[in-house]
């Protein structure tokens, strides 16, 4: 069954022709990782499917919901679409733990009891649980980050975007986050749309490789396959390109 699913979907800032006739569909349990030099507009793609970016056209359906539905509540489907951004994006005036705890009670009304159990089980699961009441200031970026990822977790989420999560971090704590991504694909059977650079991560843990340009889906096709040998010449060369370096 499919989780996602974009037909014929367009998106315009302005004039600017952001994402053309895009046709995507993942399944439940699917990883599909986003990859395309920069403004190839992966991260509009991937912030439509929680309505942070709405489409001009085209219909967008996120478990079984139409987005572009003006009865469609948007709420229900955060509820179901977790997102874990480049800046991590916690609150800065709670803890660890309480940034974990929030959501799941203020939108699912979890008990006290139960959401400070699953909150530390994260915490473990992330390997911070000996941060739990320290403030995001003294966090280090990939601390930050592994706090959002459990943030988004707590919600039991069908499915989770993320947006570059290791592109503002400092080289020696990617790893980290990167770990903490493998383990949540290995483990369940949640949906993950990921944009990211990291190539090893791409062929280590994804099902399928889309790769975009210019608003367009240029190549979609299985990790194996795209990387062996892909099809589109930009493919190529961009593939090249971050070989390199």
């Amino acid at each position: 069954m499919s989780m996602i699913e974009f037909k014929n979907v367009q998106k315009y800032y302005g004039d600017f022709h952001a994402l053309h006739d895009v046709n995507l569909k993942i399944d439940q349990g699917e990883t599909v990782v986003l990859i395309g030099p920069s403004g190839s507009g992966k991260s509009t793609l991937i912030r439509t499917v929680n309505g942070l970016e709405e489409i001009e056209d085209g219909q967008l359906l996120v478990d079984g919901f139409d987005l572009h539905d003006p009865k469609t509540d948007m709420n229900k489907i955060r509820k179901n679409v977790g997102m874990v951004f480049q800046h991590f994006n916690l609150y800065n005036n709670k803890t660890a733990l309480e940034n974990i705890m929030l959501a799941p009670r203020l939108v699912l009304g979890r008990e006290e009891g139960e959401n400070k159990r699953i909150a530390m089980e994260l915490l473990e699961k992330v390997g911070l649980a000996d941060k739990a009441n320290n403030m995001p200031s003294a966090l280090s970026g990939g601390q930050k980050q592994r706090i959002a990822i459990a943030r988004s977790l707590a919600m039991k989420p069908k499915a989770l975007l993320f947006d570059e999560p290791t592109s503002a971090l400092d080289p020696e704590m990617i790893g980290d986050v990167l770990d903490v991504m493998r383990d949540i694909a290995k483990d369940s059977s949640m949906t993950l749309l990921v944009v990211t650079h990291e190539m090893g991560f791409a062929k280590a843990v994804a099902d399928r490789v889309i790769f975009m340009a210019d608003g367009r889906i240029l190549e979609d096709n299985s990790t194996a396959a795209f990387f062996d040998n892909p099809t589109e010449p930009r493919a190529k060369k961009f593939l090249s390109q971050v070989e390199r370096h």
